[in-house]
C-alpha cells in the first residue's frame, strides 16, 4: 500500500513537473517591457527579407517626404491666392474664410510631420505677429508660407527642422488672427 501510494505521489510530481515546462515555454519574452520580441534582434529572417523590408520603409518615407512637400506647396499656393484676394477686394471674402480654415489644417499636419509634440507655442510674439493689420497679416501669411515651402524643401526626409516648426507656429497664430478678428476694415 506505500509503494502504491508513493507511486501515485511520484507520478503526480512528473505529471505537475510537466505542466510547470510546458507553462514556462508560453511564458512572454522578457527582452522588452511588454514582453514582447525585441524587433531589431530579427535573426531568422534572412538577408533578402532584410534588406526588401528596408527598401519599402525608404519608398514609405519618400512617399512622406514627397506629400509633405505638396502640403507646403498647397499652403503657398493658399497664401498667395489669399493676398491676391484682399488685395483686388479689400476685405476677406467668405471663400477666402474657407482658404484660412484649409490653410490652418494643411499648417497643422505639416507641423506634425516635422515632428512637433503639441498644437501649444510658449515662444513670445514678434511685432508683426501682434499686427492689429489684416493687409499685414495677409502679407506676413504669403511670406511665411514661402518660407515653410523653401525651408521643407531644404531639409531632407530624416531631419526635423526648427525653423520650419517655427514657421507653422507663427502661420497657425496669424490665421487664427484673420479668422477670429474679423473686424479690421
Amino acid at each position: 500500500m506505500l509503494k502504491k501510494s508513493l507511486n501515485f505521489i511520484f507520478a503526480g510530481i512528473f505529471i505537475l513537473a510537466s505542466f510547470v515546462c510546458a507553462a514556462a515555454q508560453g511564458l512572454p519574452d522578457a527582452s522588452t517591457a511588454s514582453g514582447r520580441p525585441d524587433p531589431t534582434k530579427q535573426t531568422d529572417l534572412s538577408d533578402g527579407i532584410k534588406e526588401s523590408l528596408a527598401k519599402q520603409r525608404i519608398k514609405k518615407e519618400e512617399k512622406d517626404y514627397q506629400e509633405l512637400i505638396k502640403r507646403g506647396e498647397e499652403a503657398a499656393q493658399l497664401g498667395a491666392e489669399l493676398n491676391k484676394s484682399l488685395e483686388a477686394a479689400q476685405n476677406l471674402l467668405p471663400e477666402d474664410e474657407k482658404k484660412l480654415d484649409r490653410l490652418e489644417k494643411i499648417v497643422k499636419k505639416i507641423r506634425v510631420e516635422l515632428g512637433a509634440e503639441d498644437d501649444k507655442d510658449d515662444r513670445p510674439e514678434s511685432k508683426t505677429e501682434k499686427s492689429s493689420n489684416a493687409r499685414a497679416a495677409v502679407k506676413k501669411i504669403q511670406e511665411e508660407t514661402a518660407n515653410l515651402l523653401s525651408e521643407i524643401k531644404k531639409i531632407g526626409r530624416h531631419s526635423i527642422s526648427v525653423v520650419a516648426i517655427e514657421n507653422s507656429n507663427s502661420l497657425i497664430k496669424l490665421v487664427r488672427f484673420l479668422r477670429f478678428n474679423k473686424n479690421w476694415f
